[in-house]
């Protein structure tokens, strides 16, 4: 997502180097680069008709100071308007009411029911909820098999009436049994259908009228460009929503959608669905955002994701241990084990700053490799992994068969490890130089 818009954009920026001042004239060719770079991304024509013209009004005359290159300077004024233009400020999730009752819609194929159990793992990691699903789409088939499957994999209650077609008795009395349960996070799953009607909107009106949500999400397809904005109006004009979350932003989707919605409706993002994995669900902040459409990086996702899962006290154990040179095979296991739970590293690497200028954004690392490297590691037992210098050769012989890998996989796990301790070593004493 976004890579190709980004990418266009900051090459534009680049050609405003050794500039003292910043002119009409010289920045021309950029604001057209970054104004096609838009357009291509299916941002809304008067959308980007507002974004350039912003851009080169606070651009314009601005002198570069000494420490400030130019291009630097441009590329802070383009962040500021694409974090304006995504909606400023970060609007959370409703998380402090007892129940908080959240009522999500959209059209049929938008991913609604899926990301309806993405934001019960979300509340429920990081704000300690008790969630629990209504299922009210009674129409689709197998819509209500689809969330009681995904309740079950998340260990989580479901309210269901098969054979009653009245869809705001079914959410009042889930409510009612929701807190019977002292279930304090409510997700109704609503129907959709392949376009707005008159049926669907009145259907979801008569929801909203009779418990009061306290969130009224969208659930967005973000490839369906334009008609995209005409869908939010619609569901907007009827329910007064209160965010949007876009889903399939992990495709080859333009983008142009994201920078067009807070815009043009006033409705903010909330989530961004970056997976279909049922963790695949991010919080969105147009900071973070703006910079990873600029390919600065997301360095303070990257933290939350290690915060979720990594225990702190192993990790500065750990980094105490690698600094002293003691770091071994067993500390390599359990740090292996830590990574993996971060999820797919392709991922990881994405959000590092420069990603996309170093092409770590099309780095393909194969799964397998990270389980072959546990396997040989938990073929060994704790003794070899914390002494590896009694590796033999009968041992690693037996090591290969346990593991179900060659002896030459053994060999390469150990000399690699053996390099890593040295650079980690030079790190520490501070005489390790960058080889460039």
């Amino acid at each position: 997502m976004f890579e190709y818009m980004g990418d266009r954009i900051s090459n534009a920026i680049k050609n405003i180097k050794g500039m003292g001042t910043i002119t009409e004239s010289n920045i021309q060719d950029a604001m057209r680069e970054i104004r096609l770079a838009l357009l291509e991304a299916d941002v809304n024509y008067e959308v980007v008709k507002e974004f350039v013209n912003n851009v080169k009004e606070k651009a314009l005359g601005l002198e570069v100071q000494n420490k400030v290159k130019p291009e630097e300077l441009f590329i802070k004024l383009v962040k500021d308007e694409l974090v304006s233009l995504l909606g400023g400020d970060y609007v959370p999730l409703e998380t402090t009411k007892n129940p908080t009752i959240i009522m999500l819609v959209g059209l049929q194929g938008s991913g609604k029911t899926t990301t309806c159990a993405k934001i019960a793992n979300f509340v429920r990691k990081k704000n300690n909820k008790k969630p629990m699903f209504i299922a009210g789409d009674i129409y689709r088939p197998a819509a209500i098999a689809q969330l009681e499957t995904l309740a079950k994999s998340l260990n989580m209650p479901i309210y269901k009436e098969e054979d009653n077609k009245d869809v705001v008795e079914i959410v009042n009395n889930g409510i009612n049994y929701a807190k019977e349960q002292g279930c304090d996070f409510i997700i109704i799953d609503t129907a959709g259908r392949l376009e707005i009607d008159e049926m669907l909107m009145n259907e979801l009106a008569d929801i909203d009228a009779a418990v009061h949500p306290h969130e009224k999400l969208l659930v967005i397809d973000a490839m369906m460009g334009q008609d995209a904005i005409n869908v939010i109006k619609g569901f907007n004009e009827k329910l007064e929503l209160t965010g949007a979350v876009l889903t399939k932003l992990d495709g080859n989707t333009k983008g142009g959608v994201a920078l067009s919605v807070r815009h043009l409706t006033n409705v903010p993002i909330k989530f961004a669905g970056d997976s279909e994995k049922i963790d695949g669900l991010s919080a969105f902040y147009p900071e973070r955002m703006a910079e990873r459409i600029l390919d600065m990086g997301d360095i303070w996702s990257i933290a939350s994701k290690v915060e979720e899962v990594i225990n702190q006290e192993d990790a500065k154990n750990q980094a105490k241990r690698m600094k002293s040179g003691k770091f071994d095979l067993d500390d390599f296991l359990s740090t292996l084990r830590q990574i993996k739970k971060l999820g797919p590293l392709e991922n990881i690497l994405k959000m590092l700053p420069g990603a996309r200028q170093m092409g770590l954004n099309n780095v393909d690392i194969n799964p397998k490799d990270m389980a072959h490297i546990e396997a040989i590691l938990s073929s060994m037992t704790v003794y070899e992994r914390k002494h590896p210098e009694v590796l033999k050769s009968d041992r690693k012989k037996r090591i290969a068969m346990g593991s179900g890998r060659s002896v030459e996989e053994v060999n390469k796990l150990l000399n690699q490890f053996e390099e890593m301790k040295k650079m980690m070593k030079m790190m520490a004493n501070g005489n390790f130089k960058m080889p460039f």
